[in-house]
């Protein structure tokens, strides 16, 4: 976990190592597939931070609801297909006795995955590996002729929020839905 504080903005990068029991699934599945998956966060900090985040991945199942029309439930995952639907997200906790201003949490989305086409449109999100952001319906790609194109879900490459004050003692989770390629 890198944490950054640069023009009073608090910044938690996604990428130190992983020790969730679903990461690792996550991990050693894709990598039994031969896909790269980049480590999610919870590496130790030489000073405790005022916020710790913690990430977590999650299958989404279809079982039948109580009316016996589907209901999604959220699983730990155990094996992916192409086409399976998971949810990343990260829960975080501002443990230290201040309010917390702009904190920025950057997750990367693997290789292995894209964007659910229904993640939130309102998400800030980049296409070129964390140089710029935006909502993706603002953003485009540029080939190596010059010609553009609108961006598509499959193009981002990683996602974030940013949190404009976490008071005291408060906690949250930010979550986005992807689909295994």
């Amino acid at each position: 976990m890198n944490k950054k504080n640069n023009n009073n903005v608090n910044t938690l990068r996604v990428t130190g190592e992983a020790t969730m029991k679903s990461i690792t699934k996550l991990m050693l599945v894709c990598a039994a597939a031969g896909l790269v998956v980049p480590a999610l966060p919870l590496a130790a900090q030489d000073t405790p931070p005022a916020v710790t985040v913690n990430g977590d991945i999650k299958a989404e199942k279809s079982v039948p609801g109580p009316d016996g029309k589907p209901a999604v439930q959220l699983v730990e995952p155990e094996s992916f297909l192409p086409g399976d639907r998971l949810l990343f997200g990260q829960n975080y906790t501002n443990s230290s006795a201040e309010v917390v201003t702009n904190f920025s949490i950057t997750n990367p989305l693997p290789e292995a995955v894209r964007l659910a086409p229904d993640a939130d449109p309102a998400l800030e999100v980049s296409v070129d590996g964390g140089k710029t952001w935006g909502r993706l319906a603002a953003l485009s790609i540029t080939a190596a002729d010059g010609t553009s194109r609108p961006a598509t879900h499959a193009d981002v490459t990683h996602v974030r929020w940013v949190l404009a004050t976490i008071a005291p003692g408060a906690s949250g989770r930010v979550s986005f839905p992807v689909i295994i390629r």
